[in-house]
């Protein structure tokens, strides 16, 4: 891969013109409601991936939660699903920055080689090149926090273990943030998508690794990873927002699940 992976899907899930970009991120910030004053500051994410238009209202009700760590959060390792590329275990990248139309965001090299040792761990270039699933969370994070590094990480066929491994291996302190990129279910009616996002989001704030299946998410082999993790460290979850494309953007015969998730 070239020192700059190019952005794959400006223009297509957001917008590629970056004032209009900016104002889409504003709107979608506007509208969360102020978070309960006290709340402890988040140590990771998960959040939806699909085009803006259906779920950038559910994913900036999470992303609102981190503005008051902008002076805090320095890195941001951020795990998505491999949508395109078969792939097992957890593909690093060998560029030098990603960038989007809000300017380019460094890769913490250092970090990245941290990890290589893990034989689920390998340089894939491919695994990113057309990935939407990390760079639509991109521009969330360029415009709520200030500078900082990015360790991308793209996510096939893994074991909860597997993937919560590296996380621990990378878990740092309040600098650090972890972001997993997943929507929820794909493509049931209306009710019966709402009934399966409630389940999963169930499991979630259980933090219960084993009940995510294929029905559940899409990026449920970082999520899986993640819950294994904030387990061991005795965090606390908080669903934020639970949603689906027929309630944003889409009709209600055939919809894809959105949920936005605290842990703290």
């Amino acid at each position: 891969m070239s020192p700059t992976r190019a952005p794959a899907v400006a223009g297509f899930f957001y917008p590629e013109d970056s004032a209009e970009l900016e104002s889409a991120l504003a709107s979608y910030l506007a509208a969360v409601p102020a978070p309960p004053s006290g709340a402890p500051a988040p140590k990771a994410l998960i959040v939806p991936h699909a085009g803006f238009v259906y779920s950038g209202p559910v994913a900036a009700s999470a992303y609102a939660r981190i503005a008051g760590q902008r002076p805090t959060i320095r890195r941001v390792v951020l795990l998505g699903p491999s949508h395109r590329i078969p792939l097992h275990g957890l593909a690093a990248s060998s560029a030098d920055a990603f960038e989007t139309p809000l300017g380019a965001v460094p890769l913490d090299r250092e970090a990245i080689d941290q990890i290589l040792d893990f034989p689920q761990v390998q340089i894939f270039d491919a695994a990113h090149r057309e990935e939407h699933s990390l760079e639509v969370q991109l521009p969330f994070l360029q415009y709520v926090l200030e500078d900082f590094s990015l360790v991308p990480l793209s996510v096939g066929e893994a074991e909860p273990e597997e993937v919560g491994e590296v996380i621990e291996r990378l878990w740092g302190g309040p600098e650090t943030l972890f972001v997993v990129s997943s929507d929820l279910s794909h493509y049931y009616d209306y009710e019966t998508a709402r009934r399966l996002d409630t389940t999963t989001s169930r499991a979630i704030e259980a933090l219960d690794a084993g009940a995510l299946g294929r029905e559940s998410a899409c990026g449920r082999a970082p999520a899986r990873g993640l819950l294994v993790a904030a387990k061991r460290h005795k965090l606390s979850v908080e669903t934020v927002d639970l949603r689906n494309s027929g309630d944003t953007a889409g009709d209600k015969a055939r919809v894809v699940g959105y949920g936005s998730y605290v842990f703290s």
